[in-house]
């Protein structure tokens, strides 16, 4: 039975993964923070067959005994400060946990067990103002925010590892992917969860930033599998995982109120407490790569992905409507 280590089992990635490698048999270790204020909504329905263990990508003592209790055959570092807007507001510490949190995983996977395999999620926020499109693995970086920033660091220095020790170290840069477990404060849940406010009478309004920025949006759930992929094959690499299509956040807009009968246009006002100070406008991947190398290929269109999210948040508000007071 192989063991797999996933950082950031709580997040949406995380709980996505951790079912996938459950149905191929491995056993399941979650790194999770010391804090009292836990949140295991999204792996309740697996949290008995995962192993759970305390550690921080701030305390690298904390990793390097997860390494040597638990001997992972594979590490998935999926945790991180990954909330762009909030990355100018705290700024040093998505530093220390996006970027150097990285490079104190990799120490510890150099001094106890190199033949651990890596993946790093690396993210097309990374490409920030784009020089050319679609992006590709070969596209130079122009990061846009603390946090894309902080991904390039993380990003190279897992190539910089990989060289210099030999690790089977694979970085994966995820264009935008979405699901009914995305956390309330990213825009495409947002939206989904305010258009059933909006739809069950409980608001009167969604207030969002710039409508314009275009994104390539695919579903988590299968980009989970792209992760799992790359750790299977003789050599490390990095891969765009991603759709090759773009849509504005208008048109998620557009599609999520259609879906339940309301005019986007009646509901939505643009703020500007919600704008970025440093925009990043368009991003479209090219997952060729992927598709030859692992065979790997987005399921979900964006239609299916947005009726997804609209379905989930339809029935979370409805449940709260019937909720005894």
């Amino acid at each position: 039975m192989k063991r797999a280590l996933i950082t950031g089992l709580t997040g949406q990635d995380g709980s996505y993964l951790a079912e996938f490698l459950l149905d191929r048999g491995y056993h399941v270790i979650g790194m999770v923070r010391r804090t009292s204020t836990l949140n295991f909504e999204r792996v309740a329905p697996i949290q008995d067959d995962i192993e759970i263990v305390q550690g921080d990508l701030l305390d690298e003592t904390s990793l390097r005994h997860i390494m040597r209790e638990h001997r992972p055959d594979e590490i998935y570092n999926l945790a991180a400060q990954s909330f762009v807007q909030t990355s100018w507001q705290q700024a040093v510490l998505t530093g220390e946990t996006t970027a150097l949190g990285v490079t104190r995983l990799l120490n510890a996977i150099q001094q106890c067990d190199q033949d651990v395999r890596f993946y790093q999620a690396s993210s097309s926020e990374m490409f920030g103002k784009v020089v050319e499109v679609p992006q590709t693995e070969n596209t130079p970086f122009y990061p846009r925010s603390p946090y894309g920033a902080a991904k390039v660091y993380g990003h190279w220095i897992t190539v910089n590892f990989r060289e210099s020790y030999d690790l089977h170290a694979s970085s994966g840069i995820l264009f935008n992917h979405e699901s009914p477990r995305r956390g309330l404060e990213f825009v495409t849940r947002k939206i989904t969860y305010n258009v059933a406010k909006i739809k069950h009478g409980l608001a009167r309004e969604l207030r969002l930033g710039d409508l314009d920025p275009q994104r390539d949006w695919g579903f988590a759930g299968d980009y989970v599998e792209a992760m799992w992929l790359m750790l299977q094959q003789d050599e490390p690499d990095d891969y765009v995982i991603a759709t090759g299509e773009t849509h504005s956040v208008q048109e998620f807009c557009e599609l999520a109120f259609g879906m339940v009968g309301l005019d986007w246009r009646e509901w939505v006002v643009q703020d500007e407490r919600y704008m970025r100070p440093a925009e990043v406008d368009l991003l479209i991947g090219d997952p060729s790569k992927a598709a030859t190398v692992l065979g790997w290929k987005p399921r979900t269109a964006f239609p299916e992905l947005v009726a997804m999210m609209m379905e989930s948040d339809m029935e979370l508000v409805g449940r709260q409507l019937t909720r005894p007071a």
